[in-house]
């Protein structure tokens, strides 16, 4: 079965009650986080506490990800050295990466887990390509908070000034069959406002959304999932691709558009994801 992406969310590696309580939340994979979330003066005990935890708690079919320190921090190496063949993490998430050899300095120290890199300054977002063509790379998670700042772009619901960014590191994923997620929305009460952000993020290409409260997660799986509408097209584009080749013909032609191989493909996909889901669901 594919994995999911739809809703992903960051839970303070130290607050212990939201760990426990992320162990049924309806996210499709979890950062657990000992980085920005985490106060300096609690970063070691979080450690300890993620580590334990990861040991023993049971997450379903939700991927693990270990958002670590910096390794130019004081705690990068040693959030490393912990997580290094625990059977409990799917993944290590790796903050401001600028280029390959920070992938490189954390794959020396995590030589069994997949990495993921976090997209989140202009020279990293430059320098995305080469980022996604390391070999140790599984996903991308766009930090659009720090990005934003470090560019001056204002908060708008477009995302104006974020586009280019963004679609450099999309390209740079897709290429490499990559997952990536879109950044956080910040407002977690405002819903409608997180719908039209997740819509942006799905039509771009995003695999799904990165959240920080609970709260979101109904709105993130609901948009990155296939509509019922979508479900029924893509039977319908199937099954019109397969009748015109049992009649000889190499395209399709319904509601007055075209259906060739690559449209049946993705139609297939379209499938596949809805059936992911349901299989979840149950």
């Amino acid at each position: 079965m594919t994995r999911l992406y739809r809703s992903v969310l960051y839970i303070p590696a130290s607050r212990e009650r939201a760990l426990e309580k992320a162990r049924e939340l309806p996210a499709d994979a979890i950062i657990f986080d000992l980085e920005d979330a985490v106060l300096p003066e609690d970063k070691a005990r979080a450690r300890e506490i993620l580590v334990q935890e990861l040991r023993v708690a049971e997450f379903g079919p939700r991927a693990r990800i270990v958002r670590i320190n910096g390794l130019g921090t004081a705690w990068g190496s040693e959030d490393a050295a912990a997580f290094a063949g625990h059977a409990g993490v799917d993944a290590v998430l790796v903050p401001k990466v600028s280029g390959p050899a920070d992938l490189d300095a954390v794959a020396a120290l995590l030589p069994d887990v997949p990495l993921w890199a976090m997209l989140e300054t202009a020279v990293g977002v430059l320098n995305a390509a080469a980022i996604a063509a390391h070999p140790r790379l599984a996903g991308m998670v766009m930090g659009t908070n720090d990005l934003a700042r470090e560019i001056g772009a204002r908060d708008r619901p477009d995302r104006l000034a974020m586009l280019p960014g963004l679609g450099l590191c999309l390209l740079a994923a897709k290429a490499r069959r990559l997952v990536i997620l879109d950044g956080v929305y910040n407002a977690f009460k405002d819903q409608a406002g997180l719908s039209a952000e997740c819509e942006q993020g799905r039509d771009l290409g995003f695999d799904g959304k990165t959240l920080i409260h609970p709260a979101q997660l109904a709105v993130a799986n609901a948009v990155f999932a296939p509509s019922d509408a979508e479900v029924v097209l893509a039977r319908r584009e199937i099954d019109a691709f397969a009748a015109a080749r049992s009649g000889g013909q190499g395209v399709a032609v319904l509601d007055g558009r075209i259906v060739e191989t690559m449209h049946a493909d993705a139609a297939r996909d379209v499938l596949a994801r809805a059936q992911t889901i349901a299989a979840i669901a149950v």
